[in-house]
């Protein structure tokens, strides 16, 4: 699960994971807060884990996703 919250003008304000590697998604939190939602899917989308097809910070895009769709 992904919680983000983002401010009216899309940009990331807060995100929150659970589950994961801790320390690494906690670097990545404070990465992209303050970032806008469109710069963090072009530089985080695709990103593979382990040849899972997907990866943490692949997942975070999908949400950002569905915010923006929001």
């Amino acid at each position: 699960m992904i919680d983000v919250v983002a401010s009216d003008d899309d940009v990331i304000q807060q995100v929150a994971f659970l589950g994961g590697c801790n320390g690494n998604l906690q670097g990545i939190s404070r990465l992209v807060a303050g970032q806008k939602i469109d710069d963090v899917i072009a530089r985080l989308n695709g990103i593979d884990c382990g040849g899972k097809g997907t990866s943490c910070p692949d997942q975070l895009c999908r949400a950002l996703e569905q915010l923006k769709a929001q």
